[in-house]
């Protein structure tokens, strides 16, 4: 296949304001080229963009980007017009990301979206479903039958731990929400919703469950800890209501429970994975908090990043440099 001409953001060094240049993009054997749609800001961006992650092999200048949405143009693998998503293969990483109008990226790192999602959803929750994917089925091993709690349920990741253990078969899903929390995005995701009051206390009506997916830690671990049945597992995803949580060694020992901590930066993407996740999501029909910022406004979506609320997903509309 032969090579394009694009539009791309290009990174001249940490502390270097990006700049919008034209760049050749040879395309060759097992690589699919892509007209990029949007383009996920992420923290790994902005680790590469400072120049800090150990196995980083760009050499400035470069495009960034480490995920990305958008339509097949060329490929071997692909049919023209396929809608995808970009993630993996060292893509923003150790070759060229998907800051552009157009990205060459491994077969492998092309994922086919499934009807009815749309490309900016699509990658504006890539990275949070799977970090939810991974703590349902991989470190959860959620299986058929089993009743789950789900701490934090009002949060993004939180709904679509949701999404993923009804995907797999979950009984019931219950999910914990702060008192006078909203839960209308919640709607049909959960068959109970449980309030926890403002010193992280459970309520005394959650059912004893099988495993419970903690998404908060802090003082809401120890009241959940407490209604998992013997043998079950309580998976620690997240710490946004404490770093430090209680354990009851009586209940851990005498129940035979196990804490299984879920770390995104050791855990391995395998081959399948990502349509896994779509594949589990898109039934519950999440609508995540994205904000869509120009190309040539890059610098303000990372400062975005930072500055705005931790469940919005902040996009690059990359289809255009103008």
């Amino acid at each position: 296949m032969s090579g394009r001409r694009a539009t791309a953001l290009r990174c001249y060094g940490p502390g270097e304001q990006l700049k919008a240049e034209e760049v050749e993009l040879p395309v060759g054997a097992g690589e699919t080229l892509v007209e990029m749609r949007y383009a996920s800001v992420t923290q790994l961006d902005r680790t590469v963009l400072a120049g800090k992650l150990a196995q980083q092999q760009l050499q400035p200048p470069f495009t960034p980007g480490s995920e990305g949405s958008g339509v097949v143009l060329s490929s071997e693998v692909f049919p023209v017009g396929t809608r995808v998503v970009i993630r993996g293969g060292g893509v923003g990483v150790s070759r060229p990301g998907t800051w552009g109008e157009l990205a060459v990226v491994p077969d492998a790192s092309v994922h086919p979206l499934p009807d009815g999602m749309e490309l900016a959803a699509a990658v504006a929750m890539l990275a949070p479903a799977l970090t939810a994917h991974t703590a349902v089925r991989r470190v959860g091993q959620i299986v058929e039958a089993e009743t789950v709690v789900v701490t934090g349920i009002t949060g993004l990741v939180g709904r679509l731990c949701a999404a993923v253990a009804r995907s797999a078969g979950a009984m019931k899903v219950i999910g914990l929400a702060r008192a006078g929390e909203s839960v209308d995005s919640i709607a049909g995701l959960v068959d109970q919703i449980v309030r926890v009051d403002e010193l992280g206390q459970v309520g005394r009506e959650l059912p004893w469950c099988n495993a419970a997916i903690d998404t908060v830690g802090g003082p809401v671990t120890s009241g959940v800890m407490s209604h998992i049945t013997p043998g079950g597992r309580l998976v620690a995803l997240g710490y946004t209501a404490g770093e430090f949580a209680t354990l009851d060694l009586h209940q851990l020992i005498g129940r035979d429970l196990r804490v299984l901590p879920v770390n995104m930066q050791r855990t391995t993407i395998e081959p399948g994975t990502v349509a896994q996740v779509l594949a589990d999501i898109t039934p519950a029909q999440i609508r995540p908090d994205i904000e869509v910022v120009p190309a040539l406004h890059a610098e303000d979506a990372l400062d975005l990043l930072v500055s705005g609320p931790a469940d919005r997903r902040v996009l690059l509309d990359v289809s255009r440099f103008t």
